[in-house]
């Protein structure tokens, strides 16, 4: 018989309260200044392809370097990188609130990211730290809860922010709440950090990943842009496989003071739930695209309107990640992740169905589908990834997994956009039906990619979670 869950003590309450809002805050930057960005090329006389790197800008750098803030979490202490991320965020969203001009702005939110990629792997290690071990599945709830409800709240709240004021708020609004997030983890979160006595860095292997992932992401990006593959792309993706064969290279060479340690990469529940993960992004991520733009271009939505019409999904994954750590306290992982991965297949396929006279309303299945399955799929893997590794590696395993989560989201959304166009006949498609090609060939080609993470997920990665469980 499994023993009851450990009550958590008030200090531990206050705790994960301060983890929950830090993780808002950098969800919600993810999304808030999207519905903000016809504003911001109006202020600076900007054009689309420019402007669309403010968001480029923050989620590339955070996403490349996600994995070496959870190295020097791990290394020098999880608090300490928590404070140093966060002054980094706050900062440059001031600057990037007092920007004069679209570059600046662009500058000031790619050293945001920097702040984000130190912040995030540290409050999961924190978190985890926090957490007694019968706890440890409420950790991947709270995280991915708190993120779904700042993805979700992110267009509203730059809805409101922009109407009522400036999109400039967005960006100032960020520094009280961090400073708040900041008071209330140094009152009541000890500093954690891994075990080891080896204290190097693996400096040659953070320049060859970042560099190597950078040129990929870019080259992805301009692939889903109009002029299609040209020879700068085929350029970049050469010279990105040449630094990712020289960062492989290295880890070899490092030995245990690599970026990415030996075990880790040997560990196979991790390094299947790292696959799962890759596999299964491009589902949320086209989600994110795809969704509003059939809104506001076809339904003629408001930006707003479009952040609203994304609450069942979005509100229903905030929802069921919270209910997702009970739920894998009492059943374990593979049954959690497999129903998680199974409701993503059935969500995007829905959605690829929609018909020419068809409103929102049809969408909304599908919609709720992909919530429940986001909110059971992403806060289960975190878990049984993270707890998969030695508690020493915490930080580094969720910086790890949400790297596999970008990298998965872009590629995915690249290849998707790329559907779109051939079937569609361009992004800016003159006609509802020729839009709705294009759309509903995007999203099967991510329920295939589903589909492929929904059997990773049962054959793999829930399997070896759940026997490392029952091994322990």
């Amino acid at each position: 018989m499994a023993e009851a869950p450990e009550r958590l003590d008030r200090s531990a309450v206050v705790a994960l309260v301060a983890m929950a809002v830090a993780v808002f805050v950098i969800a919600n930057d993810v999304t808030a200044l999207s519905v903000a960005l016809p504003e911001i090329e109006r202020d600076f006389d900007a054009d689309v392809s420019t402007v669309q790197w403010v968001i480029s800008a923050y989620a590339l750098i955070f996403g490349v370097l996600i994995v070496t803030g959870g190295r020097l979490a791990d290394l020098l202490g999880r608090r300490r990188i928590f404070f140093v991320g966060a002054a980094i965020f706050a900062a440059f969203s001031l600057l990037g609130g007092l920007a004069t001009d679209d570059w600046w702005l662009i500058a000031a939110r790619g050293l945001m990211g920097i702040g984000g990629a130190l912040m995030w792997p540290a409050i999961l290690g924190m978190t985890y730290s926090i957490l007694p071990e019968s706890r440890a599945a409420l950790a991947g709830g709270l995280i991915i809860g708190a993120a779904g409800f700042g993805n979700a709240a992110g267009p509203l709240i730059g809805g409101f922010l922009t109407d009522a004021f400036d999109w400039r708020w967005i960006l100032f609004l960020n520094v009280p709440v961090a400073a708040f997030a900041c008071l209330v983890t140094w009152r009541a979160v000890p500093e954690s950090r891994g075990e080891e006595t080896e204290r190097r860095f693996d400096y040659a292997g953070v320049a060859t990943l970042s560099v190597g992932l950078i040129a990929l992401l870019i080259a992805l990006d301009e692939l889903a842009g109009p002029g299609g593959l040209d020879a700068t792309i085929v350029a970049l993706v050469a010279f990105s496989g040449a630094m990712l064969i020289a960062f492989a290279l290295n880890e070899r060479r490092a030995g245990s003071w690599a970026l990415v340690p030996r075990d880790v990469v040997a560990n196979r529940a991790f390094t299947s739930a790292c696959l799962a993960v890759l596999l299964m992004s491009a589902t949320f991520f086209v989600s994110l695209m795809y969704l509003p733009q059939l809104m506001q271009k076809i339904l003629g939505y408001t930006p707003v309107e479009a952040g609203l019409g994304l609450l069942p999904m979005m509100g229903v994954f905030a929802l069921v990640s919270f209910t997702a750590g009970p739920l894998y306290e009492r059943l374990g992982p593979r049954p959690v992740l497999a129903a998680g991965a199974a409701c993503l297949v059935v969500g995007s396929s829905l959605i690829s169905i929609l018909g020419d006279g068809d409103s929102w309303a049809q969408l909304v299945p599908g919609m709720a589908f992909l919530g429940v399955g986001v909110g059971l799929f992403y806060s289960s893997i975190t878990t049984a990834a993270v707890t998969a590794l030695d508690p020493s590696r915490s930080s580094l395993a969720g910086g790890i997994l949400y790297m596999f989560q970008i990298a998965g989201g872009s590629i995915g959304l690249g290849l998707a956009t790329t559907v779109f166009s051939v079937t569609s006949g361009g992004f800016d498609a003159p006609t509802f039906h020729e839009f709705l090609t294009g759309f509903k060939w995007s999203f099967r080609f991510v329920a295939v990619l589903a589909v492929a993470g929904f059997l990773v997920t049962v054959l793999y990665a829930g399997r070896s979670s759940s026997e490392s469980r029952v091994s322990e």
